[in-house]
């Protein structure tokens, strides 16, 4: 038999899933450059599949257009491969469309870009292995990272084979639970690597005849699953985070950024964190925030100064980041980021400042409805992107939880965890 290798071009929507369509190897040349036709409510499938609601009707067409600086070809020894490309949502002569969302980060960095800094950006993803039996006892545990068998090994092969840069592999908190780290990257790159991250995780797992779950809960008074993420500011080819001698070690130029984003952080959950499931995770008592605070090395804080281990290889300033908590894998992740380096520029442009360690801080959104609310009620959100596309994203997400409004909480954990 015959067989015509395939090249996917997809692109991660809103609901954080890659679609798009394949197209013979051989069309590369041709499809960089007029790339897969699509419609406006694609944009609109949710999570679930179906198009629950959508502004754009049926009238319309769009470009996929994939990015050969986001190509992933990684070959396994059974003879398959993941071929794909992550592409840019473009109308039809060629300019971005408005609710594209990697133009979304990527207008997000140009606007960082007038304060002459750029955001290098590290993912953290946890998740569940279906191909692990659970064992009392297996909590970051060598016997549980014996018992995975050949997985982490592949998975950060995969990783290594798409340039990803692995970090670490780990057996976590939660039952049958691991986390994968990659290396930071500017912005547009960590993002676009957090989506090929997740798709190899997956990829790897199917061809061990097994599950890589994302979920943000798999089941209701569990362990979460988070996505954590590692940001830190640079100058050029200079971190300009860290000043020890100011509080929290963040320097006067960074700190109206991180500002920024304490400040918007409950309209950032409708991004970060966009699934009813998300706040059931998001609840005092799991190790997960609940108040937009920064506190360092406090792994229940929204914002957690990380711990350096400076060497004179690797100086304490390269090293600083802070870790943003308030995320997990049902988030796209370049709008998770865009908001992010948006609410971080306001910080910038108003010259905010962080508050004291004693400072009282913002509840977050504890549902899903919430956090949408406080997209829509803070001003500075209207700026990020345009009218149709925030009208569109809070309908989008309104029919989400309209869909699952009579199901159990355990009900809905699991239609998510089939899902991501």
């Amino acid at each position: 038999m015959q067989r015509d290798d395939l090249v996917f071009a997809g692109y991660c929507d809103w609901a954080g899933l890659v679609r798009g369509k394949a197209f013979p190897a051989a069309d590369i040349a041709a499809r960089l450059k007029r790339g897969v036709g699509l419609t406006h409510s694609n944009i609109m499938m949710s999570c679930f599949g179906p198009i629950m609601t959508t502004p754009f009707g049926t009238t319309g067409d769009l470009i996929a257009r994939p990015d050969p600086a986001a190509h992933v070809a990684v070959p396994f020894d059974d003879g398959t491969a993941e071929r794909f490309y992550l592409s840019d949502l473009q109308n039809t002569d060629g300019s971005p469309w408005e609710c594209c969302p990697r133009d979304f980060l990527r207008r997000a960095i140009t606007a960082l870009s007038a304060f002459g800094l750029t955001l290098h950006v590290s993912f953290e993803q946890e998740f569940v292995y279906t191909g692990i039996e659970d064992r009392p006892g297996s909590t970051y545990a060598l016997d549980a990272f014996r018992r995975q068998d050949v997985f982490g090994e592949a998975l950060t092969g995969a990783f290594s084979a798409a340039g990803l840069g692995p970090d670490s592999f780990l057996p976590e908190y939660g039952r049958r639970q691991f986390e994968v780290t990659i290396a930071a990257e500017p912005a547009l790159r960590a993002a676009d690597r957090a989506v090929i991250a997740r798709e190899l995780l997956r990829g790897v797992a199917f061809r061990l005849g097994h599950r890589a779950i994302l979920a943000p809960m798999l089941e209701e008074g569990g362990v979460g699953n988070g996505t954590h993420i590692h940001m830190s500011l640079w100058e050029g080819e200079t971190p300009i985070t860290y000043d020890p001698a100011r509080p929290y070690g963040v320097s006067a130029r960074a700190a109206p950024f991180f500002a920024g984003v304490l400040e918007h952080m409950p309209a950032i959950t409708a991004f970060s964190a966009p699934s009813v499931a998300s706040y059931y995770r998001l609840t005092p008592g799991r190790w997960a925030p609940v108040t937009a605070n920064l506190a360092v090395q406090d792994r229940g804080a929204a914002f957690r100064v990380s711990p350096i281990f400076a060497t004179a290889e690797e100086p304490a300033a390269r090293q600083f980041n802070l870790e943003f908590r308030v995320a997990d894998a049902a988030c796209c992740p370049y709008l998770a980021l865009g908001a992010l380096i948006q609410a971080g520029v306001d910080g910038l442009t108003r010259n905010l400042a962080l508050p004291a360690p004693d400072a009282p801080a913002a509840l977050l959104p504890r549902t899903l409805q919430e956090a949408l609310a406080a997209l829509e009620a803070d001003k500075a959100t209207a700026r990020w992107w345009s009218a149709t596309a925030m009208h569109a994203y809070l309908a989008f997400k309104s029919a989400e939880v309209a869909s699952l409004a009579d199901l159990s909480p355990s009900d809905i954990c699991a239609r998510y965890a089939a899902v991501y």
